[in-house]
């Protein structure tokens, strides 16, 4: 029954008994009954014949019933952020660390003192700005001016409706709408001269927004995945496919 929940609390959307049979190796007459033990149980989960169920929102369950897995993708990813992320986050990571080892049980402490992970260690990134203030403004909807510096060592001024900040081994990049451009683009932060949260809010809401976004990339990358079908064929003629 707790792993039916955990199922149901990581997605947004119905899922039919015979998903969560499959993920979870059982029957659907296993989940039917164990759905059935929840309900009795008071716990908010809505079902639908046909449609699937969903677990209300605002139930939630203690969060230190952590598999030893579980715990190891916990410190993998907190040690990546400590050693990629800026100060802000290096330093939340920190605390999460803490925070965890104050309150797994005692067996598992042992995997935080001695993780059987490990992350490379990286260069810091040379930013300019603050990449605390832009996931700020993302959280906020806000607009950002910023001054960039392209790979041609050109500068422009842009104000642009930040999506997403997105975490690499060599520093950040930001997903962003470009009001210069009136397109989607990536600007990298220590590309970036100076930035500035303005106080206009971006007209769109945020899951619009990324929605957008995540649209124009998959249309971006099928002309991507066409160009490099087109030059292979070019290439070579012979392995193009013949008319029947």
């Amino acid at each position: 029954m707790f792993e039916i929940l955990q199922i149901l609390r990581r997605v947004r959307t119905p899922l039919t008994a015979e998903t969560i049979a499959s993920e979870l190796e059982v029957s659907k007459r296993s989940v039917y009954r164990d759905i059935a033990a929840l309900l009795a149980l008071r716990v908010p989960i809505r079902g639908e014949a046909g449609v699937g169920y969903v677990l209300e929102r605002g139930f939630d369950l203690p969060p230190l019933m952590l598999t030893p897995d579980e715990l190891d993708a916990a410190i993998l990813g907190a040690n990546w952020v400590l050693t990629r992320g800026e100060p802000e986050m290096a330093l939340a990571a920190r605390n999460l660390i803490a925070k965890l080892e104050a309150v797994v049980p005692e067996e598992l402490r042992g995997q935080i003192a001695v993780p059987t992970t490990s992350v490379a260690p990286v260069p810091p990134s040379a930013d300019l700005i603050s990449s605390a203030s832009l996931r700020r403004a993302i959280r906020d909807r806000r607009k950002v001016h910023i001054v960039y510096r392209d790979s041609l060592e050109s500068s422009s001024e842009r104000t642009i409706w930040p999506v997403m900040l997105g975490y690499r081994d060599a520093g950040r990049i930001l997903a962003a709408w470009c009001e210069l451009r009136g397109d989607f683009r990536f600007f990298r932060t220590d590309r970036m001269l100076s930035m500035d949260v303005l106080e206009q809010v971006i007209p769109e809401r945020a899951q619009v927004l990324r929605t957008r976004w995540r649209d124009a990339m998959d249309k971006e990358r099928e002309r991507y995945v066409r160009a490099e079908d087109d030059k292979r064929q070019e290439q070579n003629p012979a392995a193009a496919p013949k008319d029947c």
